[in-house]
């Protein structure tokens, strides 16, 4: 398969993003990444072969515009939080959904080649939570896309790293308060470096073993969301109690979370965390060996770094 010269990036701005971005320009790949803000993506303008457009993403007539000249997109737009629907929100719906079948229309009109998507660990038609079935509704819209635009669809776990929002977000609280009460405590995730999601992204965009194909993407480890908590604890130096919830006060204490702007937490959430997070089978492809959270997390959360930990805290709740 012909490597791309020029892939759109639709939400390359963010976490992810960045990293993906990061790592595709050292190959030499031009990258055009939409915002809807150029400001909040200025930090893209210093890596080379970017171009920033100031566009909004969800105008099929706009994303028609982005396509010209492309030869693959890479699709990482992704909501964790939405107004209740059935079987899923509206704001699930335009993101997950809406947006990848928008994305599939103007890559066939465009003759674009390849689409990589960034979909989600525990995406399921039937599953517990709004966000897992949307997921699934935007993966059955990227599969659409053959046989015209070759496909593959990637479901990572949590992603860390730094700047992540996961990991850094119960620094921040665990910083705050003396006590932490968690729902899901006993809820299993095997967390991803985002370096790896990078690279894996970069390899499919070139494998023409990667057509057609689900991958999952995970790191080498299983822990619960309580084994997380303490860790990142034992990491800041802030290591507190846990108290686990049951279902019933976890979704009470989200319920009153909603209510603030930027939610850290919701009912969907706690939903969400009825299944397990973890991969079916290897957490990589083509024998690739994952990053482990134990290389990567005490280098941006340990105590050596409380100024850095608390600005990547920020950063994610922006």
């Amino acid at each position: 398969m012909t490597s791309p010269s020029t892939i759109l990036i639709v939400g390359g701005s963010g976490f992810v993003g960045t990293a993906v971005a990061s790592r595709l320009t050292r190959d030499g790949i031009r990258l055009v990444i939409p915002t809807r803000r150029r400001e909040r993506a200025r930090h893209l303008l210093t890596l080379p072969c970017v171009e920033l457009v100031e566009a909004d993403v969800f105008d099929p007539a706009t994303l028609d515009r982005l396509m010209v000249g492309v030869d693959a997109v890479v699709s990482l737009v992704g909501v964790l939080h939405s107004r209740s629907g059935s079987p899923y929100g509206p704001d699930f719906a335009r993101a997950h959904v809406e947006l990848p079948t928008r994305l599939v229309a103007a890559a066939r009109k465009a003759g674009v080649s390849r689409i990589v998507h960034v979909s989600a660990l525990g995406a399921d038609p039937t599953g517990p939570s709004e966000y897992q079935r949307s997921k699934a509704a935007g993966e059955a819209a990227i599969r659409t896309a053959e046989p015209e635009v070759a496909w593959t669809i990637l479901r990572p776990s949590v992603i860390f790293g730094p700047g992540d929002s996961f990991l850094n977000l119960f620094a921040g609280l665990l910083k705050r308060f003396p006590l932490m009460p968690l729902g899901g405590a006993r809820a299993r995730f095997q967390p991803v470096y985002v370096g790896d999601v990078a690279d894996v992204i970069a390899e499919a965009l070139v494998r023409a073993d990667a057509a057609g194909q689900v991958f999952d993407l995970a790191g080498p480890q299983v822990y619960t969301l309580r084994q997380l908590v303490e860790y990142v604890g034992d990491l800041t130096g802030h290591r507190r109690p846990v108290l686990p919830l049951p279902e019933g006060l976890a979704m009470l204490q989200a319920a009153v979370l909603e209510c603030l702007p930027g939610p850290l937490m919701s009912r969907d959430n706690v939903r969400s965390m009825r299944a397990d997070n973890v991969a079916s089978g290897a957490p990589q492809p083509w024998g690739r060996q994952p990053t482990s959270l134990e290389t990567v997390a005490p280098g941006y959360l340990g105590k050596a770094n409380k100024r850095a930990r608390f600005d990547a805290w920020q950063l994610g709740r922006e």
